[in-house]
Order: C-alpha cells, then sequence, then structure tokens
C-alpha cells in the first residue's frame, strides 16, 4: 500500500525553558492511500495538537510531516496557502459553514476561489450532492438546516476540490445520534466509493468504530493501534472500548 500520510519522530512542545509542556512526543506513523483513520484520546493527550500539525495550522517543534512525499513542516507563505486549499478538506465540529451563503454557495466557495469555471462547479455540486443526499438543502441556508444536514453540506465542500487527504476533528461532536450515523455512513461511502483518504479525531468510539483503523494516544504518545481488519463493526466496537477501558478513560466520553 502507498503511504499518503508520514509523521517521523514529531514533537510539538508549548511554553518556554521555565515551564515547557510536551504535547506530542516523538510519535511516527503512516496512514495509506485510501486508508480511514480514527485518533481517539483523553482530553489533554495530544490528540487535538497533532491533528492541528497535521493540517499546517501548527508548526511542529521537531520532527517530519509528509503528505504525498512533500515535508509540509518546510512549506511557508503562498506555498502553504496554496497547499491547504488544494490537498486539504477540512471538516470541523462546529460546521464553520458561512450563515450568510446557501448550502450551494458553501461549497461552491472552494472552487470559486480557484477560479474554476460556473459550469463545471455546477456540474461537480450536483455529483456530489446527489452522493451525499443533500439536494435537497442546497437553497437553504444554514439557519434553516439541522446539525446533521450542516455537517453533510461541511462534508460536500471539504471534498469537492478532490484534496488528497480529508481531516476531520470530532466531526460529531455537536451531532444526536441519528445524524451521527448518516454523517458516519457519508464518510464511508467517500472512503470506499472515492477513494477519500480520511483521518479523523474524536473521543467517540462509536465514530472511531467506523474506521479502518484506530490510533490511541496518551501523554502525547502513541499508547496503541488496532485494525478492523475483517471485523463487524460491533466486533470493532468493543475491541476499541477494551482499549478505552485500560487507558483508564472515563466510559461515558467514549460511548
Amino acid at each position: 500500500m502507498e503511504a499518503l500520510l508520514k509523521l517521523e519522530k514529531v514533537e510539538k512542545y508549548y511554553g518556554n525553558k521555565s515551564n515547557l509542556t510536551k504535547a506530542i512526543d516523538n510519535i511516527s506513523f503512516s496512514v495509506n492511500k485510501g486508508e480511514f483513520v480514527a485518533i481517539m484520546g483523553a482530553s489533554g493527550s495530544g490528540k487535538t495538537t497533532l491533528l492541528n500539525c497535521i493540517s499546517t495550522i501548527d508548526k511542529v517543534t521537531s520532527g517530519h510531516i509528509y503528505i504525498a512525499d512533500e515535508d509540509i513542516t518546510k512549506l511557508k507563505g503562498n506555498n502553504l496557502n496554496r497547499f491547504r486549499r488544494e490537498e486539504l478538506g477540512f471538516i470541523f465540529q462546529d460546521f464553520n459553514l458561512l450563515d450568510t451563503l446557501t448550502g450551494y454557495e458553501n461549497i461552491a466557495l472552494a472552487l470559486s476561489i480557484s477560479n474554476v469555471p460556473y459550469k463545471l462547479i455546477d456540474k461537480k455540486i450536483n455529483e456530489i450532492a446527489s452522493r451525499l443526499n443533500i439536494k435537497h438543502i442546497l437553497k437553504k441556508h444554514p439557519y434553516q438546516m439541522s446539525g446533521g444536514e450542516k455537517q453533510r453540506i461541511a462534508s460536500a465542500r471539504a471534498i469537492i476540490t478532490n484534496p488528497k487527504l480529508i481531516l476531520a476533528d470530532e466531526p460529531t461532536g455537536a451531532l444526536d445520534s441519528k445524524s451521527s450515523k448518516m454523517l458516519l455512513e457519508s464518510f464511508n461511502y467517500l472512503n470506499k466509493e472515492f477513494l477519500s483518504t480520511i483521518l479523523m479525531v474524536t473521543h467517540d468510539a462509536f465514530s472511531a468504530s467506523y474506521a479502518s483503523r484506530v490510533i490511541f494516544i496518551k501523554d502525547g504518545k502513541i499508547f496503541n493501534e488496532i485494525i478492523k481488519a475483517q471485523k463487524s463493526r460491533k466486533e470493532f466496537f468493543d475491541e476499541i472500548i477494551d482499549v478505552v477501558t485500560i487507558l483508564g478513560g472515563d466510559l461515558n466520553d467514549a460511548l
């Protein structure tokens, strides 16, 4: 399998010499092209810091992160902006939709910025809207949508530019159980049908059970890793819960 994302001995410190905190402690792992990987850990474990470094929102203190063999820790200025715009797709817990734009316009925004012709934008949006079952809400504004509908619009926006890597930060955190399930099934669809590579940070074992692999972070280090392989989602969920229990996490946070 071809590795799309590679982390090599990544460390991240916060603070100064008198009060130094190591948020990420010598982490190395890779994500293959077309994989759906979840990262789990308790609050303060370093999982969000790790995602921020991969997404180029934050800079590593040492080590290297490669996406499609490009060392993103060395990107600056316009090259960094171009990379974020063209190679990464972002899905956030709070949706990050623009309230003054319709669903259609929110999805179109990324393509408009790249000067994609209107006819091609329209074709791409209608195709993805059909696949994610959101055609009926394209003309609505975010305030007229449910949480699940907003997140599916955000998912369409994240993949419309055909990014190499989709990064999801607690994507089900603001959703009810029904909307969460619909969104996660959409992720599975994107992963299987579009061969989208997805890296999702979550504290939720139910969400993580949709992934093909789960990496557990504790105190800034990789604590464990489990692979779904041929297991059913229920069997994989049970295995995730077992690891969460060993981690000493609060099961109420994991369920």
